[in-house]
């Protein structure tokens, strides 16, 4: 398969293995133990059967894809696991195997334990960038910069308030993949048909001990058609993955030659190009919107899912496994590839603040209309700034030599105060309070 040339470059090792197949039959196994646990607990069956059904509950005494080629027959894998964890329970506790489970409950449950420990590794690369973008803001509070909208230059800004404004999407982002992993991951344990019917009486005991069990949330009952969890996890995804698309977005516009604002660390060869020796390409931010782009559509998919046949989907169900693994490898690797960016970004503010004089003066075109507004009123001045803005690129002049051409503002501005209004480092507005409060969020948020 290509994911074995392929899947390297996008999702670290650590997380493609956190949702693999081998991790997948750990998690499945896992609730394979807790199942026998917590029906000791009930007394249903006895704690040494529990135990001995518990020490067997090893992923590597089994194959994954063997047991994954056997379960086809079945349309999923738990089956064959369940017939080869029967064949290596010793003695009368293999009788006491997956008792009174269906294979939506193991697989279900093991989806939210693969989920749980992705998302541990997913908040640690999602932290990472947090961490970095703060350092940035803090670094760059004065280092001026034109912001732009619509891609054309608009009005001075700070690098440091552009990192703020990466930082808190990344806290929002954070916030939800946290509420997600601490109160929207749920056991599931409802038999054949969500009754619980062959566990008896005890059914209820044995379902609040599995979900203790496991750590999982206990469900108010079976959510087999109820697919509101996974859908949800994977919109979060979406979204977490969205705010590291715009970052990578970012830098690859600040890296492009003629902006040359910042750049991408580049040492071990990267960004290099196999044909052009002089390429630095920001290919960690290129990885990381090659991973985004693909997550919506698994998203879409999940959303898709939700609607299921009465107690049992016929497809849907089945659509979520891989959709969901893609969906937190992908989130994995983009969170991954931006927090190397972000950590070794080189920043240049000289060539920043040369962009910013490329306009000779046009960027502070609003202030100094404002302050003409006072004097001459909102509507003439705007007139006479707009003007002098439209010579200055005929002209290829600058907006200060225009402005002292025009009687009607020399009348009313002296050349101090143009070169005052002209200044950017006295119009850049709130800039740094919004660094500040952006820095307290980050506080406040992650611990140290």
């Amino acid at each position: 398969m290509s994911e074995d040339l392929f899947g390297p470059l996008f999702v670290p090792d650590g997380i493609r293995e956190a949702v693999g197949g081998r991790a997948w039959l750990q998690a499945m196994l896992d609730a394979e133990a807790a199942l026998a646990i917590a029906e000791a607990r009930a007394g249903l069956i006895p704690a040494g059967d529990a135990e001995a059904i518990a020490e067997c509950c090893d992923a590597d005494r089994f194959d994954p894809e063997e047991i994954g080629h056997e379960g086809r027959a079945a349309g999923n894998p738990v089956p064959a696991l369940v017939k080869a964890l029967t064949e290596a329970v010793p003695g009368d506790a293999a009788r006491h195997v997956h008792k009174g489970a269906t294979s939506q409950d193991i697989t279900d449950t093991a989806a939210m334990l693969v989920a749980r420990r992705a998302l541990d590794l997913i908040l640690a690369e999602v932290d990472g960038v947090a961490s970095a973008c703060a350092r940035l803001a803090d670094a760059h509070r004065e280092t001026i910069m034109a912001g732009r909208t619509l891609l054309q230059q608009a009005l001075p800004t700070t690098f440091g308030l552009k990192a703020a404004g990466w930082l808190v999407a990344v806290l929002e982002a954070r916030r939800r993949l946290l509420t997600v992993r601490e109160s929207g991951l749920a056991a599931q344990l409802g038999g054949a048909a969500g009754t619980l019917a062959s566990l008896g009486p005890p059914g209820i005991r044995v379902l609040q001990e599995f979900a203790r069990e496991l750590d999982l949330a206990e469900p108010v009952v079976p959510w087999h058609t109820a697919r509101l969890r996974v859908a949800e996890l994977g919109s979060v995804l979406a979204l977490a993955s969205g705010v590291t698309h715009k970052l990578a977005l970012d830098v690859v516009l600040l890296a492009q030659t003629e902006v040359a604002e910042a750049a991408e660390p580049s040492e071990g060869g990267r960004g290099g190009s196999s044909t052009l020796p002089h390429k630095r390409n920001p290919v960690g931010s290129v990885l990381a919107a090659a991973c985004a782009h693909r997550v919506p559509s698994l998203a879409e998919t999940l959303q898709a899912a939700m609607a299921q046949e009465h107690e049992r989907a016929a497809g849907a169900w089945h659509a979520e496994w891989e959709t969901l693994s893609d969906a937190l490898a992908l989130t994995g690797g983009a969170a991954a590839a931006m927090r190397e960016v972000m950590e070794g970004l080189e920043v240049r503010p000289d060539r920043m603040r040369e962009n910013l004089d490329a306009t000779g003066g046009l960027l502070l075109a609003e202030n100094v209309t404002t302050i003409a507004a006072e004097k001459l009123g909102r509507l003439e001045a705007h007139e006479l700034v707009e003007a002098a803005s439209r010579r200055t690129f005929a002209n290829e002049s600058t907006l200060r030599e225009e402005l002292l051409a025009e009687p009607a503002l020399r009348e009313h501005l002296t050349p101090e105060e143009i070169d005052a209004a002209l200044d950017p480092e006295h119009y850049l507005g709130s800039a740094g309070a919004f660094v500040d409060r952006a820095l307290d969020l980050y506080g406040k948020e992650v611990p140290a």
